[in-house]
């Protein structure tokens, strides 16, 4: 079998997705088909529906698309089986039954953005960075029962430097998860797929961390945290979903404020946690432990992001703020 006759169904979601289906269609292989989530409400009354990332693409290509509500549903089940996949290639998609991962002949392997077995679940690049690692990747692994924790295929390792947000870190894996799956594609098609169980690579782990699902709450600032913590923190969650705090006035007034870069200042003082030190033109620097945290890039709520000589400009910040 060669990679023109091997039959393979995509399933992917985000843009993060985009990248190994493309080089998977321009590089030859036969893609059969894409399963993708349903079109997304958007607008002010949910009227318009917005395709995934992976269904533009997939359409401009001509490729079948399935957008099942439940990968259960019998009529899915059957429209699946219809497409008679010999493997199935999972980026950035959903929990998979068993009856979907185990279809195949030659399996269904999983695209998975961490060096598993360290971060499993939904957000492996946000906790890399918000952990102040200095190196991630990207692992290829065939699907089983329990979520990402079948047998590896290959991995490959990216640094991560210290001014690296989580958009820099996301697109470089992207685009070298890419070039790992069409590697993985092909070691099944030439029958050297050896996968490793994960438990041999729990030695090179260290500490084995999770990466659940970020919600709005994850998100907010701790200023009790020491200055790198807050930093990593920072960069760990901007452009997307982005940190944030609020702003209290001297009359008790709150005010949400996103942040999405900061520079650290590693110095000692004796202002309480929290506290604003500004000229009130060039800089905000916030107290923490063990020095200040200076905001470099914010947005108030229903205003656009901006540099903090901006924010200055317009919004009259002075000492007698805090943050919380």
């Amino acid at each position: 079998m060669n990679k023109e006759s091997l039959r393979i169904v995509y399933m992917g979601t985000p843009d993060f997705a985009v990248e190994s289906l493309r080089l998977l269609v321009e590089g030859g292989y036969n893609v059969v088909g894409v399963i993708t989530m349903p079109d997304k409400p958007i607008g002010r009354h949910g009227s318009t529906l917005q395709p995934s990332p992976v269904k533009q693409y997939a359409v401009s290509k001509g490729l079948p698309v399935l957008q099942p509500e439940k990968l259960k549903d019998e009529t899915f089940i059957q429209e699946l089986r219809a497409l008679e996949a010999d493997l199935q290639i999972v980026v950035a998609f959903r929990m998979l039954p068993e009856i979907v991962w185990d279809m195949p002949r030659l399996g269904t392997f999983n695209l998975h953005a961490s060096l598993l077995p360290q971060y499993r679940g939904a957000a492996p690049i946000n906790w890399a960075v918000i952990n102040g690692d200095t190196e991630t990747g990207a692992t290829t692994f065939f699907l089983t029962h329990e979520i990402d924790t079948g047998k590896i295929i290959l991995q490959e390792r990216l640094p991560i430097a210290d001014t690296d947000d989580v958009e820099k870190v996301h697109d470089s894996l992207m685009v070298m998860g890419a070039k790992l799956v069409l590697r993985t594609v092909d070691l099944i098609l030439e029958g050297k797929a050896d996968a490793t169980p994960q438990e041999a690579f729990y030695s090179d782990a260290k500490e084995l961390r999770a990466a659940p699902k970020i919600f709005k709450e994850t998100c907010r600032i701790s200023w009790d945290s020491s200055v790198k913590r807050v930093y990593d923190f920072v960069r760990g969650l901007s452009p997307y979903p982005g940190s944030w705090t609020e702003l209290v006035a001297p009359a008790g007034e709150r005010m949400v404020l996103k942040v999405f870069s900061t520079q650290k200042i590693e110095e000692a003082h004796d202002l309480p946690v929290g506290n604003i030190r500004t000229d009130g033109k060039s800089h905000v620097d916030i107290a923490v432990p063990d020095g200040f945290v200076r905001l470099l890039n914010v947005q108030l709520a229903g205003k656009k992001r901006m540099a903090v000589t901006d924010f200055l400009n317009g919004f009259k910040l002075t000492e007698y703020f805090i943050v919380e």
